[in-house]
């Protein structure tokens, strides 16, 4: 029978398994092995997503790794752009585009961009970038309506989408503080090639390995993947992952980060408070997000529903708060807002323990940055939902 597992330690594997407690992952290259995939529609989050994840990391040395094409932003699953290891994205977008493109299909057409007219966008975009060339959006964008091709009114937008998925573009080099267009083949000319069998197993194994203890109904709704290809990966992945039991419910994990259920119990409760960027994968990763925060309280984390996930301040696995930023030549200064007001002396002292824990979370960010941090201003409470 597997092994019966509690809520707490779900959240503690969790921490260990994307690599924000234990030990550290070794540079930006390590979170998308790990995670295979994290969450980058906005870029300066998701490159901060990589650095708290590799302690001692710089935000230089992930540009460089995009830049190198080790790592590659594009949209390899429910239409939303994702950092991933740049030669599982072909298999990847294999197994999750067509499902995409039949939800495309309705805005496209209502678009004008019907097939020959995207087609000749492929063209234009293949003549324009052939030879390791790359174009900014906006010269990408000038580009196509040279070509006679629309643009206007989110047209160009869904050209773009439309290209990546289907393996012809992906964004490449870094400059200034965006990226360019690039061809696929080029800027990944050895991509792994999978059988689709071995590929769902590998989709599986990899979501647990970085993802887990989670269901197989996490795994579905973060990949977008029917529920039918969901189980047919896991009958592939089962031998490298292990089933635990959570209030009876069947999850699981990479084999060897099951290792990780036998530390000692200090070790298990030490867990960092961390600063974490908005649209983080410790809380999208998961259909389920009841581990990490209340449902209650999910509303003080995307404020109207709107789908704009706050920066997450966590403490012992658990969101307690949001933060924001503002960075000026003069450094990073932070501010913390916390979902409750300590009303007893036990729970000012546990306040004030995650404000210390923040300061040098944020300490960690402004280093990751290269700027110095100003004084961290002094946490305010949320409003009730």
């Amino acid at each position: 029978m597997p092994a019966a597992v509690s809520r707490a330690d779900v959240v503690r594997l969790r921490l260990h398994a994307q690599g924000l407690a234990g030990v550290p992952l070794d540079g930006p290259v390590a979170v998308v092995e790990r995670m295979l995939a994290v969450q980058a529609q906005d870029y300066p989050a998701a490159q901060w997503a990589l650095g708290v994840r590799s302690p001692g990391t710089t935000i230089a040395e992930v540009q460089a790794s995009v830049s190198a094409g080790e790592i590659v932003r594009s949209w390899p699953m429910r239409g939303t752009l994702h950092f991933v290891p740049a030669r599982e994205l072909g298999w990847m977008q294999a197994l999750t585009t067509p499902r995409l493109l039949a939800k495309t299909r309705t805005i496209n057409a209502r678009l004008g961009l019907d097939l020959p007219v995207l087609e000749r966008a492929r063209a234009a975009a293949i003549a324009a970038l052939t030879g390791h060339k790359q174009l900014s959006r906006a010269e990408f964008l000038t580009m196509l309506q040279a070509a006679g091709l629309p643009t206007e009114g989110q047209r160009g937008y869904h050209t773009i989408a439309h290209l990546a998925l289907t393996g012809t573009v992906c964004w490449g080099r870094q400059v200034g503080t965006q990226q360019g267009l690039v061809l696929l083949d080029e800027w990944v000319p050895t991509p792994r090639r999978l059988e689709r069998d071995e590929a769902l197993g590998e989709f599986v194994y990899r979501y647990f390995l970085g993802h887990g203890p989670a269901t197989l109904v996490d795994f579905a709704w973060w990949s977008q993947l029917t529920v039918a290809d969901a189980k047919t990966g896991l009958a592939v992945a089962r031998g490298r992952l292990t089933e635990v039991r959570v209030d009876g419910a069947a999850y699981f994990l990479a084999a060897e980060s099951a290792d990780a259920a036998v530390l000692p119990t200090d070790l298990r409760q030490h867990t960092p408070v961390l600063a974490l960027p908005g649209f983080d994968e410790y809380l999208l990763g998961y259909r389920d997000r009841s581990h990490a925060i209340a449902v209650d309280e999910l509303v003080r984390v995307v404020p109207g529903l709107n789908g704009i996930f706050l920066p997450l301040v966590v403490a012992s696995g658990r969101i307690v708060g949001t933060w924001r930023k503002k960075i000026a030549t003069s450094g990073l200064t932070a501010e913390v807002a916390l979902f409750a007001a300590p009303t007893t002396a036990a729970a000012r002292a546990r306040a004030a323990k995650t404000q210390r824990g923040f300061a040098r979370a944020a300490s960690d960010y402004a280093r990751f940055l290269g700027v110095p941090l100003r004084p961290i201003l002094k946490p305010a409470v949320t409003a009730s939902a």
